[in-house]
């Protein structure tokens, strides 16, 4: 199958990542997509994050309904930092007849040259980038050179046209936090989920 990747945090899952997913799933003709909610972001190791078991209840039940969505929680047990390269390395060996299709922001991509592994990512999936407000996208040779990339490098890269949609999961907990609407931000079983959990009610949360 040809598999799209998408990690986060989702803390929480709004319809900004759902829009995403789906436009990837079309345009890149992927057969799945995986939610990999991260254990331990190495971007957000002093942050404090909603528990795992919540964001990938919230996952849950936002994709519900899609044949071809699915969460995978194979990060929850891994000890330290969740790398990329750690997470596509393991689905390769779970899923050996698979072709892997990383999804990421152009935010994201410009961040790409500090992650752990960069090179080893791009040899693992193909990438697949989608436009975000006020970020540029890379052509594939101005990433193969902010990458310091040898020419002959076999990057395998696709640019995905989505509505920009500018949601944040950080302006979603602080509008909670301040008692103010999130409705069709979130998805409905989600924000029900929130309540029903008063999750982001306080500023250390559980």
């Amino acid at each position: 199958m040809r598999v799209g990747i998408f990690g986060g945090t989702f803390d929480p899952v709004h319809l900004g990542h759902l829009i995403l997913a789906e436009q990837c799933r079309e345009q890149a003709k992927l057969d799945q997509i995986l939610f990999i909610p991260a254990a331990l972001p190495p971007h957000k190791q002093q942050q404090p994050l909603t528990s795992f078991a919540h964001r990938a209840e919230m996952l849950t039940l936002a994709i519900s309904g899609h044949s071809a969505f699915r969460v995978d929680e194979l990060e929850k047990e891994r000890a330290g930092p969740s790398y990329t390269v750690h997470t596509l390395t393991q689905l390769h060996e779970q899923l050996p007849g698979d072709e892997f299709c990383f999804i990421l922001g152009s935010d994201s991509v410009h961040d790409l040259p500090i992650w752990y592994q960069p090179q080893r990512i791009l040899e693992l999936a193909t990438l697949l980038v989608v436009a975000r407000a006020d970020w540029p996208v890379f052509s594939v040779q101005e990433l193969k050179a902010k990458l310091q990339l040898n020419e002959d490098f076999p990057l395998r890269y696709q640019i995905v046209e989505a509505p920009l949609i500018t949601i944040a999961s950080r302006a979603i907990r602080r509008r909670i936090g301040e008692g103010r609407s999130v409705r069709y931000m979130i998805p409905r079983a989600v924000e029900a989920y929130i309540e029903d959990k008063g999750l982001y009610r306080e500023t250390i949360r559980t």
